[in-house]
């Protein structure tokens, strides 16, 4: 018996990285699955080993090959992980909580209302679960997201689905032409964007999902713009845009605006610069939510995710509503 509790005690840990290693069938991208080093994983594929007490990996070129003693412990490490996952969640239904945490990776844009205000509306029924929250450009955002660092990702635009990832869009936005106050179309109800084909553009910096979107509104409208200035959050682009250092295309900023049609003329931003519709042409972006396709995924960011895509959009038009 304390033999086998020895085995056992070795073994375990190692579980998921079995069952990681049974569908990627490469050492490498189960250690990304998983989000350790993939030094760590091969030391415990070895210990396994030797727990087992014979080879469950053969090297093949740059991949591997599991062994007959691999193939046979996978399916039941897959077992045995669901069984205690299934568990988990009843022990902890029956206690009346949720616990865990998620992890989401997020635009800079998004953590002033859209982020908190989805995070509000889970933790009313998910007082104990925590959020481990990581902002940057969206290049970033999805790196984290394919390396397992983060459970989610909120970005514009959101990827096409892949077979490691999905994405849904969640809300469209309008964008708008922000020029610096006595601009000569400050004053204007609606532009189109090749009216300012010849004058410099502030954008953010390549790898933001604003530079992308920017740079393929520009060429619909049949021209490339010339980059005078960049930056990595919109509060420096609109101030850059004030200070008369050249014009931008931006989320709208004005309060209330929310995830509707786009507003009739212009705004006036409090720091010297103006929003003016984008008449042509379509000028939007889609807001989406991303995660990997995994069915064995952390139960807490599933059950954030399904709240996300069921309630969100209702949670986000409510907010938008209630402001003045």
């Amino acid at each position: 018996m304390e033999d086998d509790h020895d085995d056992l005690s070795g073994l375990l840990p190692v579980l998921p990285i079995l069952v990681e290693l049974g569908a990627s069938r490469h050492v490498t991208a189960a250690a990304q699955a998983l989000g350790i080093p993939q030094s760590t994983a091969s030391r415990a594929l070895s210990r396994a080993a030797g727990v087992v007490g014979t080879p469950l990996l053969l090297r093949r070129g740059r991949g591997v090959e599991l062994t007959p003693a691999a193939l046979a412990l996978i399916p039941k490490a897959a077992e045995a992980l669901a069984a205690v996952r299934a568990g988990l969640a009843q022990a902890r239904e029956e206690s009346g909580k949720s616990f865990g945490q998620v992890s989401v990776a997020f635009q800079h844009t998004f953590g002033e209302a859209t982020l908190p205000l989805l995070i509000r509306g889970f933790a009313k029924d998910n007082p104990s679960v925590t959020f481990d929250l990581q902002q940057g450009s969206r290049q970033f955002c999805l790196e984290l997201l394919e390396t397992g660092a983060a459970d989610l990702a909120l970005v514009a635009p959101p990827p096409a689905p892949t077979s490691t990832i999905r994405a849904e869009v969640l809300y469209s936005e309008p964008l708008m032409l922000v020029v610096p106050e006595g601009h000569r179309l400050a004053g204007s109800g609606g532009t189109r964007l090749d009216a300012v084909r010849d004058e410099g553009f502030v954008m953010l910096e390549p790898g933001y999902g604003m530079r992308s979107i920017v740079e393929a509104l520009c060429r619909s409208a049949g021209f490339r713009p010339r980059v005078d200035f960049q930056g990595q959050d919109l509060h420096t682009i609109r101030g850059l845009v004030s200070a008369g250092l050249g014009v931008a295309v931006a989320p709208p900023a004005r309060p209330g605006r929310g995830a509707s049609a786009p507003g009739r003329g212009a705004f006036r931003g409090s720091l010297g610069w103006r929003e003016v519709e984008i008449t042509w042409p379509a000028a939007r972006r889609d807001i989406g939510l991303v995660w990997r396709n995994r069915p064995d995924g952390p139960a807490q960011a599933a059950r954030f995710r399904d709240m996300v895509l069921s309630r969100g959009r209702e949670l986000l038009g409510s907010a938008a509503r209630e402001r003045p």
